[in-house]
């Protein structure tokens, strides 16, 4: 197995497949890098080199004591890109994914990067303050973080529900679906997980998205369950200078794994990238 190395030491997993521009993909919270394969083998199929690593504390990555917020996050990121030496690269994030990489824009600039895909993403701010109304009360994430630390093999089943939207009447969400949910999630150790609620609850990511200045598509289903649109998608595309905005009708916050929506997103997804 192929490991960039943190700048705390943590080995940070990653898959790279095929050649080309590279287009780097970053998970979201509660999974890793797999969630992303069928993305992974469209872009590498169609000439790109395709980049998933497993956020620390989850996968095949190290479980550090620490480090589990989006500072480091970005940073881990960072060591894959310098690792592979990686430019001109895509950074697509998806829910956590997304912060991860705004945080890496805003923190390490964009002389690696060629554009950006927010999807589902976090920014600018999930929780819900005087200044963020929109947002979500801290009372559904201490849910979270109550449901991580009792029984969270059950939260985690319970969640790829209204993850995958599975519980929209009509759905076409197999079981399988969500057991890979289940299964990826409990890779997962307890305190990375634990501590990631916050990261990607109450950091605000406002400056980073000021920061983007590379071409960055925003894709953002209007019935997400975790994310919601207004808090996310409608704000981060007008504080992103110049971004592609697209609404997905009815789409889930895990819609890459959704049959109607992952269709729609890869075609958009390699338009985006070889445009």
């Amino acid at each position: 197995m192929a490991f960039a190395t943190a700048h705390d030491g943590t080995q940070i997993y990653f898959k790279d497949w095929g050649s080309g521009q590279p287009v780097v993909f970053s998970h979201g919270w509660p999974l890793i890098a797999d969630a992303w394969d069928p993305q992974l083998k469209l872009m590498a199929d169609n000439g790109f080199r395709a980049v998933a690593h497993d956020r620390r504390g989850g996968g095949r990555s190290g479980q550090p004591w620490n480090g589990n917020d989006l500072d480091t996050y970005a940073d881990d990121l960072a060591s894959v890109m310098e690792t592979l030496d990686l430019r001109d690269a895509i950074l697509v994030g998806h829910s956590t994914g997304g912060g991860e990489v705004t945080r890496y824009i805003g923190r390490h600039g964009s002389s690696r990067i060629g554009k950006a895909v927010l999807l589902g993403a976090i920014p600018p701010l999930m929780l819900k303050t005087d200044a963020n109304p929109e947002g979500l009360p801290i009372d559904v994430f201490d849910e979270i973080r109550h449901g991580v630390l009792t029984d969270r093999s059950q939260y985690y089943k319970d969640l790829s529900g209204p993850f995958y939207g599975a519980n929209r009447e009509g759905s076409t969400v197999s079981q399988g679906t969500r057991d890979e949910f289940w299964l990826w999630s409990m890779t997962v150790g307890i305190k990375g997980a634990y501590d990631c609620i916050k990261a990607f609850s109450e950091t605000d990511l406002t400056e980073d998205l000021k920061k983007i200045d590379v071409p960055t598509l925003i894709v953002h289903g209007d019935d997400d369950q975790i994310v919601p649109i207004v808090a996310a998608g409608e704000k981060s595309s007008k504080l992103v200078k110049d971004a592609i905005f697209k609404i997905y009708a009815g789409a889930p916050h895990g819609l890459s794994m959704v049959p109607e929506f992952a269709e729609r997103l890869n075609a958009d997804l390699l338009e985006f990238a070889r445009g």
